[in-house]
């Protein structure tokens, strides 16, 4: 009978190799011999959060915690899982105790803000963005990401500085494109609207229909 330990790195090569439901069973494993293996239950989780079995997710990254409530890749990854699941509220809570143990956090201030965003509480999703890139001013995602803040606000002009940004740091990041394009059409900057929406259309994402029909008829253009 193998240890709790191999069991266990036999299931992260698992996992790394996408073979989820093995790894899954060997987690099990570790976990029946050593019940307090705490890594063992955080990984189970991150297994099953790729599955989008959620409350078996959650109840693993909980384990973790009644394990050792300090440990902070459990916090986010269950509030990345609630997000997951529309609780924005949990969410946030989760992503807040990762920052207390580590207020250098970038990704935990940047999925937070998405969960205030999704709250349509933009000032708050805001705010961690821009803490998000205090700390780690190469965030691509955090710039696209407040940029769409900043046009649910009707900020136009923010927002396309966000995007040009994220642009900046990743010029193949198709969203971006697509969102400045939606911006551009808002400030009645149609030609602009075009090229991006080409741009995001070469990297292989397609617009939305809706947002194609308002560019045509305010442009006057075919698509």
């Amino acid at each position: 009978m193998g240890t709790a330990q191999y069991y266990y790195e036999q299931g992260n090569e698992h996992l790394n190799r996408g073979n989820l439901d093995q790894a899954i069973s060997d987690y099990t494993r570790a976990l029946e011999i050593d019940p307090r293996y705490a890594e063992a239950y955080c990984n189970r989780g991150v297994a099953y959060l790729a599955k989008d079995q959620y409350d078996q997710a959650i109840s693993d990254y909980t384990r973790v915690l009644e394990i050792d409530p300090r440990y902070a890749e459990a916090y986010y990854n269950r509030g990345n899982t609630y997000l997951a699941k529309g609780q924005y509220d949990q969410a946030i809570s989760d992503y807040s105790r990762v920052l207390e143990i580590d207020p250098r956090d970038a990704e935990a201030y940047c999925n937070r803000g998405v969960a205030y965003a999704d709250k349509n509480q933009y000032d708050q999703a805001i705010s961690d963005y821009t803490r998000a890139l205090e700390v780690n001013p190469r965030v691509a995602e955090a710039y696209c990401n407040r940029g769409v803040a900043y046009a649910d606000k009707n900020q136009y002009d923010q927002a396309i500085s966000d995007y040009t940004r994220a642009l900046e740091i990743d010029p193949c990041y198709a969203e971006a494109y697509c969102n400045r394009g939606v911006a551009y059409l808002a400030k009645d900057q149609y030609d602009q609207g075009w090229e991006d929406v080409k741009k995001a259309q070469s990297l292989g994402i397609k617009a939305d229909p809706r947002f194609l029909e308002d560019l045509c008829k305010a442009s006057g253009r075919e698509r």
